[in-house]
């Protein structure tokens, strides 16, 4: 089952230069992206595609860099595209998503738009279980730590591709992707610059064995990333708007 992951931004939450993490998945006339954030729309534009272009929109979290866009996808798709396109959502974070986040701006009493089904055709993810999104596509929701006490989750898509998200370093979660689930390819976040705290960095991810860093490929990294090109032993630098295939 192949697809194309075309990176949208790879930079961490305060990046200008390479926006904030998200990703397009391609796969037989269906366009899924990886969290919505609030440099999303921008990122958008300087890659001329508009908004309609997009089917689903997946969440793997509730900071801002990861949602921070919803609420104008929102607007915009019901008023200007009439369209309301696929979200899902981890099942826990559902609710949280709309009173927490996005209620304030999106409720309308007027036009009786008051909940998150009134935008966007909501579709729960349970954790650990296989959804298909499209015909040749499929999500598993791996919970993970990132901030405590705040859901996070990674991803498993079509059985061998890892998207991290947002997480810590965890030597047993990637021992876990690379020998059980053998996945093939892994995007991770990396924290180019010591202590992490609440993301991987790039010197934790240098332990990793030769064979497991040459699956990775790093995202959500600083401004300043390209002081570290040539410093990441097997590992490579995604790069933004560039289409890969699997």
């Amino acid at each position: 089952m192949s697809f194309q992951v075309q990176m949208v931004g790879t930079g961490s939450a305060f990046g200008k230069k390479y926006y904030n993490n998200s990703a397009l998945i391609y796969t037989n006339g269906y366009t899924l992206m990886i969290d919505f954030g609030y440099t999303a729309t921008a990122a958008l534009h300087s890659m001329n595609k508009d908004l309609d272009e997009i089917d689903g929109i997946l969440i793997t979290h509730l900071h801002a860099d990861h949602i921070g866009g919803l609420e104008e996808l929102a607007f915009r798709m019901n008023y200007n595209y009439k369209k309301k396109p696929d979200l899902y959502v981890p099942s826990i974070l559902v609710g949280p998503l709309w009173d927490h986040a996005l209620k304030a701006g999106l409720e309308n009493k007027v036009e009786d738009m008051g909940r998150l089904q009134s935008y966007f055709n909501v579709i729960p993810l349970e954790e650990k279980k296989k959804h298909n999104i499209h015909n040749e596509l499929s999500v598993e929701t791996i919970s993970t730590k990132h901030i405590p006490g705040k859901p996070s989750y990674s991803l498993i898509i079509n059985d061998s591709f890892f998207y991290s998200a947002d997480i810590q370093f965890s030597k047993e979660l990637l021992d876990y992707i690379h020998n059980d689930r053998k996945c093939t390819t892994l995007f991770h976040d990396c924290q180019l610059v010591n202590p992490g705290i609440v993301h991987a960095t790039l010197d934790q991810l240098l332990t990793l064995p030769k064979e497991v860093q040459k699956k990775i490929y790093l995202m959500h990294y600083e401004d300043d990333m390209e002081r570290y090109i040539g410093k990441t032993g097997h590992m490579t630098f995604l790069e933004q708007h560039k289409i890969y295939e699997f």
